[in-house]
């Protein structure tokens, strides 16, 4: 004889394409490594338009500037960077560490009006500010019509 779970509305199966929805998030390792999340732990990114650049500035906390990686490539700003494991002790008393460490990739796509030749990149008390040039814009020409 099989037991068989009751399911009074009917909704036996739909727990799988939620956990699906969710897969990959931190907390969620399923050990599969076909995920399109490509890091363990992903930096928050304020993005703003600040008249002549594009500022970003990104929390990387505990990494440093030698273990991070910026590059730009059509059109698209790479992030990408390690944030070192301290050893863990025991002897300190900890019970829970919730900090994260690994590797993290962040991807954004820039407008046209982005100078891939005036990008400056720095790191000050756990912020990376990346400061984006805008290219000059083309000024609208007034053409005389001759009669």
């Amino acid at each position: 004889m099989n037991i068989i779970r009751y399911e009074p509305f009917g909704l036996r199966g739909l727990d799988s394409p939620f956990n699906r929805m969710f897969r990959g998030f931190v907390g969620q390792d399923d050990g599969d490594e076909s995920n399109v999340v490509t890091s363990r732990w992903m930096p928050l990114v304020d993005v703003q338009d600040a008249g002549d650049h594009f500022l970003l500035e990104v929390d990387v906390p505990g990494v440093k500037a030698e273990d991070i990686n910026v590059t730009m490539e059509n059109g698209v700003l790479n992030i990408e960077g390690e944030r070192q494991h301290a050893e863990r002790t025991e002897e300190k008393g900890y019970s829970r560490i919730e900090r994260s460490f690994g590797s993290f990739h962040r991807r954004f796509s820039l407008p046209e009006t982005a100078d891939a030749d005036a990008i400056d990149a720095k790191v000050d008390d756990g912020v990376l500010r990346i400061s984006i040039g805008k290219a000059k814009k083309a000024q609208p020409r007034r053409i005389e019509v001759k009669t």
